[in-house]
């Protein structure tokens, strides 16, 4: 079946589609990971946007439940150079168009991936319609018409109705083990050292599993619930998730959490750094096309370690905007953007990019074990 990109530009690309058909609308941006595509589909922080993946062939190994980072798929719509007509991998247990057309996401392949990226590259981001129903004209006034990504607050959407505490499996799995001489098996977990509680404002489940693996017990809370309620639990700590949208549009949930700097440690990932600027006084700002994929540099400037990471963000924290007992501890090296800050005075940090991150890099996961620090050096 045919299907159709049409850009709000008036820039179109024509495909073969896979998974459901119909029409949808979205922000299309595009990721560089050469890996991780289930990730990308199921990540929360992609809702309400068409994603292009830039790496050439995509769906080679398929779909496994235990690499989900949600429920079910959150983008809108996903673009491919060219769909593996073989699903090989041991673990599979779907092909990538089965499990589009179960969820009703639109595909389409045989784009000119590289022409696309390039195009958003030289004039950013922009409202895209995807459809395979719909004429060239038609697409492209769908898509002039759909809603900028500007202002949105797209957290309501996907955060829990209803907190839960994380009990999933979080074992890390193990091709092999020289003390059992088995082939495959799990990690053991180790103790929980500490109690804290994580804002879904569109969490990764590969965030909750690094946090089980690094001692923590997790009760993941919706993301309007008050800051006296989490005070009533006395937790440890609090993360603050990574999450699609506009930060700026979050006033609710910037009110809630300045009522709790202060009270207990604080770590934020990717949305999370952005609502701390914003609680800490600052402001944020849409980047041209954002930083997707897993392979954005990034320079610790308290160290001068420079670490290679996975992102996924379109806005970022106005350093100018920050107050003076606001640190700036990271930058993007391809840009200077900010991709960390810290607290002087209070145990509060955050990074811009994802230190759980699957399928990798693993450069940042240390970070976890500094949450786990800081919570000690504070009881």
């Amino acid at each position: 079946m045919k299907a159709i990109l049409a850009l709000e530009d008036g820039r179109l690309f024509e495909g073969r589609a896979f998974g459901a058909s119909g029409t949808t609308t979205g922000e299309i941006c595009f990721n560089t990971s050469m890996t991780g595509y289930q990730e990308v589909i199921t990540d929360p922080s992609y809702r309400g946007q068409i994603v292009a993946m830039t790496y050439p062939q995509i769906g080679n190994y398929g779909v496994t439940p235990e690499d989900a980072e949600s429920a079910g798929p959150h983008v809108r719509g996903f673009v491919i150079g060219e769909l593996s007509p073989v699903a090989s991998n041991w673990r599979s247990r779907q092909t990538l168009p089965d499990y589009f057309t179960e969820h009703g996401v639109l595909g389409i392949e045989h784009v000119d991936t590289r022409a696309l990226t390039k195009h958003l590259r030289s004039l950013g981001a922009m409202r895209a319609c995807l459809t395979t129903e719909l004429s060239s004209e038609a697409a492209i006034a769908t898509a002039q018409a759909a809603p900028s990504m500007e202002g949105m607050d797209y957290v309501q959407e996907v955060s829990t109705p209803a907190n839960y505490p994380w009990e999933a499996d979080s074992r890390r799995f193990a091709l092999s083990n020289a003390s059992t001489g088995h082939l495959e098996n799990y990690l053991e977990l180790p103790p929980v050292k500490h109690r804290i509680v994580a804002f879904d404002f569109g969490i990764k489940w590969n965030i909750l599993r690094r946090l089980r693996q690094a001692g923590f017990e997790v009760e993941v809370l919706n993301s309007r619930t008050p800051a006296s309620e989490v005070l009533a639990r006395n937790p440890d700590g609090i993360f603050l998730s990574n999450g699609p949208g506009d930060p700026a549009a979050l006033g609710y949930i910037h009110e809630e959490i300045k009522k709790l700097i202060g009270k207990k440690p604080v770590f934020g990932i990717c949305l999370g750094n952005q609502i701390l600027g914003h609680v800490f006084g600052g402001k944020t700002y849409k980047l041209k096309f954002g930083h997707r994929g897993g392979n954005q540099p990034v320079k610790d400037l308290r160290s001068g370690r420079i670490s290679i990471t996975s992102q996924n963000h379109g806005f970022a924290v106005d350093p100018d905007s920050l107050p003076s007992n606001v640190e700036v501890t990271h930058i993007n090296l391809n840009d200077d953007t900010v991709e960390g800050i810290r607290h002087k005075e209070m145990p509060v940090f955050s990074v811009q990019y994802h230190p759980e991150a699957a399928p990798g890099p693993h450069d940042a996961s240390y970070f976890f074990e500094e949450f786990a620090a800081l919570i000690d050096s504070t009881k």
